[in-house]
């Protein structure tokens, strides 16, 4: 437990969302941005949204598939939405979503808070083999006590049971985490569960989910400390 001010102030496990989060979900279209064409930024856009869409809509119908499949049929979707994009970057981007880069604070602000004797876990909607790829691939493993996938209650976050997994496997209470992310809506959900939150606003994005305020808000993961 830390006795540090702020949203860390006795906490006894840091969690943390992956993708937004830790990893940055763009980097898969800018590695081929020049080879996309000026339609980049929305391909990388909707390829997002529509990812995020199908988890929510199939937690809606009490239905769950794997979040690579739905990464898969979003990425698909996008590039029907930009026909002028060559579908034969569709593995490349692909594989480069497998290995998403980290953002490059990451790896000292884990190391940071594991000397002051937080753990520290990732708890996100990607798969096992998805989100464990990422973790080695951006070399973060090490860094981590634990990384926790959704697939084990078979639902998408903002469901309470996707929060419930990160109370089980690190045997915390819910006032002992912060919860970490840069998506407002993951925030929302983690502080209706009972999680202290921190949201990562990375893109100085106005707030909303105001009756579901963070403990504190940061630019990067550099403010937790």
């Amino acid at each position: 437990m830390t006795d540090a001010p702020g949203p860390l102030a006795g906490v006894k496990a840091a969690v943390f969302d992956a993708y937004g989060t830790l990893f940055d979900v763009n980097a898969a279209v800018q590695r081929y941005a020049e080879a996309v064409g000026p339609d980049a930024a929305h391909l990388s856009e909707v390829w997002r949204n529509k990812q995020l869409e199908y988890s929510w809509t199939l937690s809606l119908m009490g239905r769950y598939a794997a979040f690579w499949d739905l990464t898969v049929r979003a990425l698909d979707y996008a590039l029907a939405v930009h026909p002028n994009v060559d579908p034969a970057l569709r593995e490349r981007l692909l594989d480069a979503y497998r290995d998403l880069e980290a953002y490059p604070e990451v790896p000292g602000v884990l190391a940071a808070l594991r000397k002051r004797g937080i753990r520290t876990a990732v708890l996100t909607n990607g798969n096992a083999a998805m989100v464990d790829r990422a973790v080695a691939s951006a070399g973060l493993a090490d860094h981590l006590d634990a990384v926790l996938s959704v697939v084990a209650a078979s639902v998408f976050k903002t469901h309470p049971d996707a929060y419930r997994i990160a109370l089980t496997r690190l045997a915390v209470g819910q006032g002992d985490v912060l919860f970490c992310s840069s998506n407002r809506w993951d925030v929302a959900g983690a502080a209706a569960f009972g999680f202290r939150t921190a949201w990562v606003n990375r893109k100085g994005l106005p707030d909303e989910y105001t009756d579901l305020a963070p403990t504190g808000v940061v630019q990067s993961l550099d403010g937790l400390l």
